[in-house]
């Protein structure tokens, strides 16, 4: 009796093969990074870096409004830090390779991410329907993203290279700045206007979803949680397009 119960045992605890035909699953090399919640952390990490730009960039420019010569000092500034230990430009080159690297994890992972979900549904549930918001938001951070990218792009063509700028490189960073928007230009404002705002959208949704993958957000503080994302956002896109909109109204000259 003993030597069944033994026996019965060793088999219930004893390793399954997988039916005939069919291969074990594989684990997925990478570890935890290139897992789902590894990429959603990094998404999250990468977003807050670039949150961290967004804030100084906006500070930045913001100093348009106490005259050229604060404008100009800021920008060398930038160039200038750390030296003599550091050569030229180093420190501010550095910051620029960080935030090139988080912008590119971020789209990476937000693809991996989205065509993961893809592959685990492939046929669409017939009953329950997408809802709006879902939706909504889904458009806004992919298409916005594209939209915010090929801005950027524009952006630095304009105002960081001169290439695109009626002043050109050799102008000072302000002169740039207030030819740049001038009211002759004002679909280049318009531009800023309609990419600062997608910047927002994509921004309170992306800070919401970061509470949410870092754990932070619970019932009791998702008011408080998503009233933080919406006054980020808001405030980042005021600060943004303050200084385009004072110029092209003719109150910065």
């Amino acid at each position: 009796m003993n030597v069944t119960a033994t026996i019965e045992r060793g088999a219930a605890t004893a390793p399954v093969n997988p039916p005939e035909g069919e291969k074990p699953r594989a684990r997925r090399p990478g570890g935890f990074l290139t897992s789902s919640n590894g990429k959603k952390v990094i998404m999250a990490v990468t977003g807050a870096v670039m949150v961290i730009f967004l804030i100084s960039h906006m500070l930045g420019n913001l100093k348009i409004f106490a005259g050229r010569e604060s404008f100009n000092d800021y920008a060398h500034a930038l160039r200038t830090l750390l030296e003599p230990m550091a050569p030229y430009r180093a420190l501010l080159t550095i910051l620029e390779v960080v935030l090139v690297v988080s912008v590119v994890l971020h789209m990476w992972a937000a693809i991996s991410l989205s065509r993961r979900a893809a592959a685990a549904r492939p046929v669409k549930y017939a009953a329950r329907r997408k809802s709006q918001a879902n939706g909504y938001a889904t458009h806004i951070m992919r298409f916005g993203g594209i939209t915010i990218a090929l801005f950027v792009v524009w952006h630095l063509l304009d105002l960081t290279f001169g290439v695109m700028n009626p002043k050109g490189f050799d102008s000072t960073p302000a002169d740039r700045m207030i030819a740049g928007f001038d009211p002759s230009r004002w679909y280049v404002t318009l531009l800023y206007v309609v990419a600062v705002a997608l910047v927002g959208l994509h921004l309170r949704h992306g800070v919401w979803s970061a509470f949410q993958t870092l754990g932070v957000a619970n019932r009791a503080r998702n008011k408080a949680l998503r009233a933080v994302a919406v006054l980020v956002s808001a405030a980042l896109v005021v600060g943004f397009l303050a200084p385009p909109l004072a110029i092209t109204f003719g109150v910065v000259q």
